[in-house]
């Protein structure tokens, strides 16, 4: 089995899964110093763009495509490869086709999409030229975003009418959202061969007017809100992410971004990203399934929904911005050794890590085990 991953930065993340199953690795990849090169078994330095890896896949003889791409612009031409490789070559692709790639990098064009399924989504309005800014000013806060917004960029969540008109100077292209108070949540989902599977809804914090990133804040999993049947709760979000996940005929993984609202006791779609999401660790930590390795499973023929199923535990993790972890207790892995455990990622300053255990007393005596200051100064104490 050959595999050609699309992109070295995230492969770290299945490196260890390949080995373990035999599979023999090759990576193409833009940048000559970027990260995880020398794990894979063989590396193409290409120019941007599809037009090389396509050839390269075609002459390696690869038995599957993945792409590793954590951004949505790139995967609107990975989406046109797809296409013309599995229908002129025979090569999957393990990603989101042209249209559905086209679909997640317009949150407006998504926005459309839900609401003409009677998919709850925030109100939302165009800013025409005849767009009346009153009405705008009279109804603060508002958060204004562009249709190509990622990561907190083309996003703002405006106070006031001064926040609007520097938006809106700035941009182009813009709608407007109704503000949700309330949590902000994801789900990872997998699907192939009309083969669904959502895994776990995961907390990313409350909804904040300074807009704070969820990476800045402390994650925790399975979703918990106060007040609630959280079971049910969260068997309602599996049920729309399955939902949505077969309405767009999605393949691959996708993340939804989910808002409930505790005002109304209502969730909110806002979008959907079909790539790797920020949340992988904490969907493994939680459910022991790691959804990069998911592809590799499927572009090997042997994924199926029910095995998933099947193999899903159902441990309570955190992910925490530690910045940077203590280097005694650092461990270069990206799997979970066992049910009480954790992994370290991201960059020097930035680090994270994603905990996990049987229960919330081990989580807590874990995460101040592994971070003792960091957790005493937070006032730590996770609970069932």
């Amino acid at each position: 089995m050959k595999i050609l991953f699309i992109g070295s930065r995230l492969f770290d993340d299945v490196a260890w899964y390949l080995k373990e199953n035999n599979i023999t690795s090759i990576i193409t990849e833009s940048n000559e110093n970027a990260a995880n090169l020398e794990l894979a078994d063989k590396q193409y330095i290409v120019k941007r763009g599809m037009d090389e890896p396509m050839q390269i896949a075609i002459k390696e003889d690869v038995d599957a495509i993945i792409p590793l791409i954590g951004i949505d612009p790139p995967l609107i031409d990975v989406g046109a490869m797809k296409d013309k490789l599995e229908k002129e070559n025979n090569i999957p692709v393990i990603a989101a086709n042209h249209k559905l790639a086209t679909l997640a990098a317009d949150k407006y064009e998504t926005k459309k999409l839900l609401e003409k399924n009677q998919i709850k989504t925030p109100h939302y309005e165009q800013i025409t030229p005849t767009y009346n800014l009153e009405d705008l000013y009279d109804n603060l806060p508002k958060v204004l975003k562009t249709p190509d917004g990622q990561g907190g960029i083309g996003v703002k969540i405006a106070l006031t009418p001064e926040d609007c008109d520097e938006f809106i100077e700035s941009k182009t292209n813009i709608f407007t959202e109704d503000y949700i108070e309330g949590y902000e949540t994801s789900i990872e989902v997998l699907r192939y061969n009309n083969q669904t599977i959502p895994l776990t809804p995961v907390y990313k914090g409350i909804t904040t007017l300074k807009g704070t990133h969820p990476l800045a804040k402390i994650k925790q999993a399975p979703l918990k809100i106060d007040n609630i049947d959280n079971n049910q709760h969260n068997s309602e979000i599996r049920n729309l992410a399955q939902k949505i996940a077969d309405l767009i005929d999605l393949t691959g993984t996708m993340d939804i971004d989910i808002l409930h609202d505790t005002t109304k006791n209502e969730d909110y779609t806002i979008e959907l990203n079909t790539r790797p999401s920020g949340t992988r660790y904490m969907t493994a930590a939680t459910t022991d399934i790691y959804p990069l390795c998911q592809l590799v499973d499927m572009a090997s023929g042997k994924w199926s929904a029910k095995n998933v199923k099947k193999q899903m535990k159902n441990y309570v993790s955190t992910e925490i911005p530690v910045g940077d972890f203590p280097e005694d207790k650092f461990e270069e892995r990206k799997y979970f050794t066992d049910k009480n455990s954790y992994i370290v990622h991201g960059p020097k300053h930035y680090q994270r890590v994603t905990i996990r255990a049987e229960n919330y007393d081990k989580l807590n005596d874990l995460t101040y085990e592994l971070i003792p200051e960091y957790a005493k100064q937070h006032n730590i104490n996770f609970k069932q």
